[in-house]
């Protein structure tokens, strides 16, 4: 029987290792191999299953719903779900990109643009902009989840945000001086993440789980109002983690 690591996993699948670890958690997708020094082994049925999540989170399915069909629903149906949602994805674009086409032939033919032209080319601000900050809240985190990340994500006049702020800049320091992930700095900077998040956000991993996975995306965070930490500082420390998980593994 082949078996992969969770590095491996990670790896393969484009996975985080704290999805992992917290997939494992709630009884997701629990490795078929657990040993006592804490290395998993996942199975190619964990892959395929695994692989089933991934495709039908592109759903906007919740992991709760995910969980109630995982092991009901074929693979044929999920392809089909997702082929759907591809081809909204494809005729919103289509749509968008039919629109600034016919903007330039306007531009190319009259020499110029009404301003009402752009408006739906343009970002919404003001209460318009908060209205819709707040939508992508109400659509990521319930209003439960909502008031526990306000009491504890670090505000930035909260200390805590400063040691949040020294990681990222610890993180910055290896990327400028060629430091690697798999350095002891890059371990010992693992292991604060891990103290920190406990820190902040106590005992709510499946809140973790969600709150990282929108901080994965730039685009997200800065749709969100987050402070800005760039894809190499993330993925500096998915890389550090994964190196964490293999070197237990050997």
């Amino acid at each position: 029987m082949t078996l992969f690591s969770t590095g491996e996993v990670s790896k393969k699948l484009n996975i985080s290792l704290r999805t992992l670890r917290y997939y494992d958690q709630i009884g997701l997708v629990v490795p078929t191999i657990k040993k006592d020094n804490g290395k998993r082994y996942y199975s190619e049925e964990d892959m395929l299953l695994l692989e089933k999540i991934v495709l039908l989170k592109t759903t906007s399915m919740s992991l709760k719903d995910i969980k109630k069909i995982i092991h009901s629903i074929t693979i044929e149906k999920i392809l089909t779900v997702h082929k759907e949602q591809l081809e909204m994805n494809i005729e919103r674009l289509t749509q968008s990109l039919y629109h600034t086409t016919t903007l330039l032939n306007i531009l190319k033919l009259e020499g110029q643009l009404k301003w009402d032209h752009l408006l739906p080319l343009l970002p919404e601000e003001g209460n318009n902009n908060k209205d819709r900050k707040q939508k992508l809240w109400n659509d990521l985190f319930s209003t439960e989840e909502q008031t526990i990340l306000s009491g504890n994500l670090p505000k930035m006049e909260d200390p805590l945000i400063i040691k949040w702020i020294n990681i990222v800049k610890r993180v910055e320091l290896c990327l400028q001086n060629g430091i690697l992930p798999s350095s002891a700095e890059g371990q010992l900077i693992v292991v604060d993440v891990d103290i920190l998040t406990k820190e902040s956000f106590g005992d709510h991993p499946e809140l973790i789980e969600k709150f990282w996975e929108a901080r994965k995306s730039e685009e997200t965070s800065a749709k969100l109002g987050l402070y800005p930490i760039h894809k190499e500082v993330l993925n500096f420390l998915e890389e550090a983690i994964v190196y964490q998980e293999t070197s237990k593994s050997t």
